[in-house]
């Protein structure tokens, strides 16, 4: 196992800052890479940071994380969430922890985003937290 936490984000979390601000606040991907870069050095931990909006690319960046023995990964696969077997099916197939992140909670939000195929397969869950939610997602993989 290494230092490292893979932190993966999925569609439309590229348009974070602009995109519905009132759900998902004014902070911008970029923001939380510098400040998850920043706690990761304070706790001995290396981040690796990604965005795609395409589902086939986190499932191998999954694949990756496995293959690179990280500490754990940090997934926030928005929209994929709730619909993906393929990312469930992937969280299942690899021995490194997966936590779940949302900035908003989606068990507050419509009916279709109360079910979480990630959140099956994910060993713990951070939601509703805004921007500070990845923060405190990697204090909890610091710990595992």
């Amino acid at each position: 196992m290494t230092d490292i936490v893979f932190v993966l984000n999925g569609p439309n979390l590229n348009l974070l800052g602009t995109r519905e601000p009132e759900i998902y606040g004014s902070t911008t991907l970029a923001d939380i890479a510098a400040i998850l870069e920043q706690k990761a050095g304070e706790i001995g931990l290396t981040v690796d940071f990604r965005q795609t909006n395409h589902e086939g690319v986190l499932v191998d960046w999954l694949h990756e994380a496995h293959a690179a023995g990280a500490k754990a990964v940090l997934l926030n696969a928005a929209a994929y969430t709730h619909t993906s077997i393929a990312l469930l099916d992937a969280i299942k197939a690899i021995d490194v922890p997966v936590i779940e992140v949302h900035l908003s909670d989606p068990a507050t939000r419509e009916g279709f985003r109360h079910l979480s195929y990630v959140g099956m397969a994910a060993v713990d869950e951070v939601k509703g937290l805004g921007a500070n939610g990845y923060a405190v997602a990697l204090e909890k993989a610091a710990a595992l």
